[in-house]
């Protein structure tokens, strides 16, 4: 039998990786090119909320100065700082013995006024006796005429002297009622319910009311606060009364106050400085940013609450409950009939464009009223390659240093 030579082992070696490579060239020309990575993300439902933030003030429903009318010495002073009192209750007592003197002398005036007017009329009682004698003598050819006359005269001038003292009696009145008045001035009662907030004037001191209304104590109503929230001219267009608002104290970040915006100012508070319209602070204005004061309402019942107090205010615009959104940077050219161009991740892993309609946007997430299910995959970006990572991760260098 006859024996074929075998062939060497590193040539069959050779002829397997041959015909590996070939079908491996094979496969690489016929099947379909890789399709690109991208950076998607789900769309999901979310409550959406469009807003504009604010910082208020809180402040007391209702400050009152209660003020001194008199002067004098504070006697007595009945209250304290954080105490609660009632309309009418007795806050202060001021030394007024002054003022029980006044409506002790215009009393006095008064009377003596009473009793000139009685004797006036009894002397007109008996001039006109008189003068009804003498007009009987006169028709009787029994008096003159001069006497007549002289009679007439006496009784006019006594009816004129009771006119005037009617008239100093009504004025002695109004003195009488003025300094009972200002005798009830030294006795300060309290206009409203509230707290005492503030005392300004300690007991035994002196006020003087003569110029200006010295402030005793300050009274305020802190079962319901009120928020004054600076709005920007750039966001107060959009803001208006009636809107829902929430907001949060620096001392708790986590609870929520919500109410309901009550009105808005017309003008900005630099309105009420009269240097405003000069030259110089009009041109600081000008640069400067303006906000409107937005007011609403907050009940108060713990007391929490207290004046001066930083809220950081939220105006809830529009709102939306459940809503299906995307990433703000999903979305793609806006249209002619508003909507706008978003690419969706197919199923197959293939990117589809799709017309969606938008609702409200918080500037990160945008409402998807049409056009987008939630669960869908939307494409923000597409994926760099291992290459092209690399290559932007290598740093650059400049050319070489020459030596000297």
């Amino acid at each position: 039998m006859k024996y074929l030579p075998k062939k060497p082992l590193h040539w069959l070696l050779a002829a397997a990786i041959l015909a590996v490579a070939a079908v491996a060239a094979h496969a690489a020309f016929f099947s379909p090119p890789e399709q690109p990575a991208f950076l998607t993300s789900q769309a999901t439902m979310a409550d959406m909320e469009d807003s504009v933030l604010a910082t208020g003030e809180l402040d007391a429903f209702e400050l009152v100065s209660v003020g001194a009318q008199a002067s004098g010495q504070v006697k007595s002073l009945y209250v304290a700082v954080g105490d609660k009192v009632t309309k009418g209750q007795l806050i202060a007592e001021i030394d007024s013995l002054t003022q029980q003197n006044t409506l002790k002398t215009a009393k006095a005036a008064l009377r003596s006024m009473h009793a000139q007017l009685t004797a006036k009329r009894a002397t007109l009682r008996q001039q006109q006796a008189s003068l009804e004698r003498q007009k009987t003598l006169l028709k009787g050819d029994a008096g003159s005429r001069e006497d007549y006359e002289s009679a007439l005269a006496d009784r006019d001038v006594t009816k004129a002297e009771i006119i005037a003292l009617e008239a100093q009696i009504e004025e002695s009145e109004v003195d009488v009622s003025t300094a009972e008045v200002n005798l009830g001035y030294t006795r300060i009662t309290a206009p409203m319910d509230g707290v005492v907030v503030a005392v300004i004037t300690k007991q035994g001191q002196t006020v003087n009311a003569a110029q200006s209304a010295p402030t005793i104590i300050k009274l305020a109503q802190l079962d319901t606060m009120t928020v004054n929230a600076e709005i920007s001219e750039a966001d107060v267009v959009r803001v208006k009364a009636g809107q829902k608002v929430y907001f949060t104290i620096l001392g708790e970040p986590d609870h929520r106050y919500e109410a309901a915006l009550r009105t808005i100012k017309p003008a900005p508070e630099s309105i009420e400085s009269d240097s405003s319209s000069s030259s110089s602070s009009s041109s600081s204005s000008s640069s400067s940013a303006v906000y409107y004061i937005g007011q609403f309402d907050v009940p108060n019942p713990e007391g929490k609450l207290r004046i001066d107090m930083t809220a950081q205010c939220t105006i809830v615009l529009s709102e939306a409950k459940g809503a299906v959104c995307i990433p703000s940077t999903a979305l793609g050219e806006k249209g002619p009939n508003g909507q706008h161009t978003v690419r969706v991740l197919g199923k197959d892993g293939r990117p589809e464009m799709r017309h969606v309609q938008t609702g409200i946007t918080d500037n990160t997430k945008v409402q998807i009223v049409q056009g987008i299910q939630a669960g869908e995959r939307v494409i923000v970006g597409q994926a760099l390659s291992a290459e092209e990572e690399a290559q932007q991760n290598t740093p650059r260098r400049g050319p070489p240093r020459m030596g000297l």
